[in-house]
């Protein structure tokens, strides 16, 4: 008896959570169950534009689309400018094999802002050199090779900048010494042979790279460096504010698989005479090139200089589609936008669906519109910003002042779907940060707007992992998870839409603990 009272006081509660659910997001829920269409959005964002890093046409691109969108829906739309770049770069096919006998198909990418190769481009093999002795002696073998370099990939390119010439040039006088010294030792070694008092050589200055401006004056092909797969490739961020169409990157900087780098330096060692060939079209166009956040706005109805912020950025490398990195936050957050609008959403206070520009290239979107808007960063009652993988929303941390809000709010969140339970937890003060984080939200932070965000999770089980897409060639439309995906932009419309709908803007009382300094 017990059981079923139990049952009935359960349903009971849920029949009037329901009861009191606003009709809007009743409908919120309907359509987006019964026609989601976040993944139709990352279709077209990764397999019609592909990836988009600011300054291709691939991001232009998108962000006409993404505003048109915008505007079918019914939303005021801001091309909000943010800054521009010396120029452009745009990235085609890339091709590249070992020929011979024992002949393969070469699995590697270049950063962006690279060189490419002037159509195909066929050359014997070297390992570089570590000491000048070494360069003067095949250097009349460089022209029209292609050069195995020491070091890791991280994902940037060599820096080829004066500064890095300069240091490069320190090291060669400071290996040029030890050399000397290792030559001495090499003598006395030879005195003492068989004795067991042989010396040890002294180790060289590792440095990638280090004979770059002597190598290219050279006429080598282009540089290749190892990597781990999934292979990382990022853009030339040292160099790319000095560039213009006159002075461009003319040396190819290839990332090539570890395992078949290993093969290729095993054969370089042995002096075997053998060929690779590459086909990359990196192509730069003239700039300046600007660049924009797309905004879609949903005007407030009674506070229209109150905001909520919802988004993720729009850019991403172009190695892959940014199918993930951060297709699964823009998508969501568009679609979140089209159901408040179909359900016929007129929230209380303005909400600001916005697309950021230039996060990979340094938050530079999310940074120029605070700086551009710091008269509304007080009024501003939530930054909501997914940039963390195609993972579901299952909780959310809120301060004890937003606590009696955001149960009311994320209440019918439990009810889309009973695969993926949603549960607020208490959040602790934290310090408010001095720096801001690595993705748009961090910007805000500092400036002590909350950032309150959903905790996502990957509750059946698809093993999705974030290291493994973030910046490489699988960041694609296939890593994200239509079922997750669908649900984060149901969810993210009823949280948005109900912190726009209070009588009043969030408590930040207790969300941070100010610096100690302020």
């Amino acid at each position: 008896m017990r059981y079923l009272v139990l049952a009935f006081l359960m349903v009971s509660g849920y029949l009037t959570t329901l009861a009191q659910t606003d009709p809007v997001v009743e409908k919120i829920i309907q359509i987006g169950k019964t026609d989601n269409q976040t993944m139709d959005h990352l279709d077209v964002l990764c397999n019609r534009f592909g990836g988009r890093p600011i300054g291709s046409d691939a991001f232009e691109n998108a962000a006409e689309w993404a505003a048109s969108k915008f505007r079918e829906w019914g939303m005021e739309v801001e091309m909000d400018e943010v800054g521009e770049l010396p120029v452009g770069f745009n990235r085609g096919p890339w091709f590249g094999r070992l020929l011979g006998a024992e002949g393969m198909h070469l699995h590697f990418a270049t950063p962006s802002y690279t060189s490419g190769t002037k159509g195909v481009q066929r050359g014997h093999v070297l390992i570089e050199p570590k000491t000048q002795e070494e360069f003067d002696r095949m250097k009349g073998r460089l022209k029209g090779a292609w050069v195995l370099i020491g070091g890791e990939n991280n994902g940037f390119p060599i820096d080829i900048s004066a500064e890095a010439d300069q240091k490069r040039d320190s090291i060669i006088q400071v290996n040029a010494s030890i050399e000397e010294q290792n030559r001495e030792i090499r003598r006395e070694n030879w005195k003492n042979h068989g004795s067991g008092e042989e010396k040890e050589f002294l180790p060289l200055v590792e440095e990638p790279a280090l004979f770059y401006r002597q190598m290219k004056e050279a006429g080598i092909l282009g540089i290749i460096q190892s990597s781990s797969v999934p292979i990382r490739v990022m853009y030339d961020r040292k160099n790319i504010m000095d560039m213009t169409f006159d002075n461009l990157p003319t040396v190819p900087d290839i990332k090539l698989d570890e395992h078949q780098y290993e093969v290729i330096k095993q054969m370089a060692k042995e002096r075997r005479y053998f060929q690779i060939e590459f086909d990359i079209r990196n192509h730069f166009k003239m700039g300046p090139v600007k660049y924009h956040n797309v905004i879609g706005i949903i005007r407030g109805t009674e506070f229209p200089d109150e905001y909520v912020i919802v988004g993720g950025h729009l850019d991403s490398y172009d190695v892959a589609t940014g199918g993930v990195d951060d297709g699964s936050g823009a998508t969501p957050s568009m679609e979140a936008a089209r159901l408040i609008m179909e359900a016929g959403g007129k929230p209380k206070r303005t909400i600001l669906v916005t697309l950021w520009a230039g996060e990979e290239f340094g938050l530079l979107g999310s940074t120029s519109w605070i700086e551009r808007n710091e008269d509304k960063l007080d009024k501003i009652s939530n930054m909501f910003n997914r940039d963390g993988g195609p993972t579901v929303p299952m909780s959310m941390r809120v301060s004890k002042a937003m606590w009696d809000d955001m149960e009311k709010i994320c209440a019918p969140i439990s009810t889309i779907n009973p695969d993926f339970p949603f549960t607020l937890e208490e959040r602790e003060p934290r310090e408010r940060p001095k720096r801001a984080w690595g993705t748009d939200s961090g910007p805000f932070a500092v400036k002590g707007v909350p950032t309150l965000g959903f905790d996502n999770e990957d509750p059946k089980g698809y093993n999705f992992s974030y290291r493994e897409i973030w910046h490489t060639e699988r960041d694609l439309y296939n890593k994200s998870i239509a079922e997750y995906q669908e649900h984060a932009a149901i969810a993210t419309a009823i949280a948005v839409y109900g912190v726009a709908n209070l009588d009043h803007l969030l408590s930040r009382e207790g969300y941070y603990i100010e610096p100690d300094n302020e």
